[in-house]
């Protein structure tokens, strides 16, 4: 049997597949594979593969129909493995959709077929899954920072209150988002992500500049209102030129002009909207969200330092 795999595996593919042979160029130094195969046009039929001489210690002993019976037969072109294991691969290219959209088909389309047979599994490979890990860990990552953000807040305003007055500032850059992204007629990718992820940095940056005035007229022996009203006006030009600024940056790159500007539009798009009605979020309904909150804070001090003339355990020395 050996000798008939030696003989017709080179006269049907190649002899590489047998005994690999490789020749070191002396001048160059690479090596070059050496391979012995019959010519294609020679082996057609049963008959041509019937002719093939058995070699035996090198020398051709019987034809192959001399000590075989030769049938046709059917047998995978094609058998593919993944780790050891036997799979069956089906591939397309997506065209006119994104890789989300194509996705979500494909999982119905499975769905729709039922439970696989016994012994069989299905399993999306090539960028879907790595689409999903990604989109997974934006969305974990996002939710961890607004935690590490109310965390932090909270620790130097020494107020959870004034740190969730702060933090419910992010939804509403998360509806602007949103919102942009589908007048425009944008996907939710990992840009507009990243994007909101931007907006949201901005967002919370002007609302501890607003909460930060309001406290400060608020101990200064203005009411809540007051304060919140005088902490607003008082911040309204930092607030509005801070999202101006960022808006009118953002734009180029929101039309997507240039060579490959159409993968970043998203970004852009994802930063004007946030910006847009988290200002406006800022200026109007952060300060009545304060309002309500501090309503019934005292004013002094939670400080609990003896050296803090600020705190109500002060020692002078």
């Amino acid at each position: 049997m050996a000798d008939v795999v030696r003989s017709v595996v080179p006269a049907t593919s190649s002899s590489r597949f047998t005994e690999p042979n490789y020749w070191r160029d002396p001048d160059s130094g690479n090596a070059f594979q050496i391979q012995v195969q019959l010519p294609q046009y020679r082996m057609q039929g049963i008959e041509e593969l019937g002719d093939v001489p058995v070699m035996q210690n090198g020398r051709p002993e019987p034809r192959l129909t001399d000590i075989a019976s030769l049938q046709p037969g059917s047998m995978p072109g094609v058998i593919e493995r993944y780790n050891g294991q036997r799979v069956i691969s089906l591939t397309a290219n997506v065209h006119e959709l994104t890789l989300g959209q194509a996705a979500q088909q494909l999982k119905a389309t499975l769905a729709q077929l039922g439970a696989p047979p016994r012994g069989v599994s299905i399993t999306l490979r090539g960028q879907i899954p790595t689409l999903e890990q990604t989109l997974s860990g934006l969305r974990t990552g996002l939710l961890l920072a607004v935690l590490v953000i109310f965390l932090l807040l909270a620790a130097n305003f020494q107020s959870i209150r004034l740190a969730l007055a702060i933090v419910l500032t992010i939804p509403a850059v998360l509806c602007g988002v949103l919102l942009i992204l589908w007048l425009t007629g944008t996907n939710l990718s990992i840009q507009s992500f990243m994007g909101a992820i931007m907006a949201i940095g901005i967002a919370v940056a002007n609302a501890i500049l607003l909460v930060s005035f309001a406290e400060r007229f608020r101990h200064d022996g203005r009411s809540p209102v007051e304060a919140a009203r005088e902490g607003a006006a008082s911040r309204i030009r930092a607030v509005l030129m801070t999202a101006a600024a960022m808006t009118f940056g953002m734009v180029p790159m929101a039309i997507g002009l240039g060579q490959g500007g159409a993968q970043s539009a998203p970004l852009g798009r994802a930063v004007i909207g946030g910006l847009i009605v988290s200002a406006f979020a800022t200026l109007t309904i952060l300060p009545s969200v304060y309002a309500i909150l501090q309503g019934r804070a005292s004013v002094a001090s939670p400080s609990l330092n003896p050296l803090d003339p600020a705190s109500q355990y002060y020692e002078a020395r």
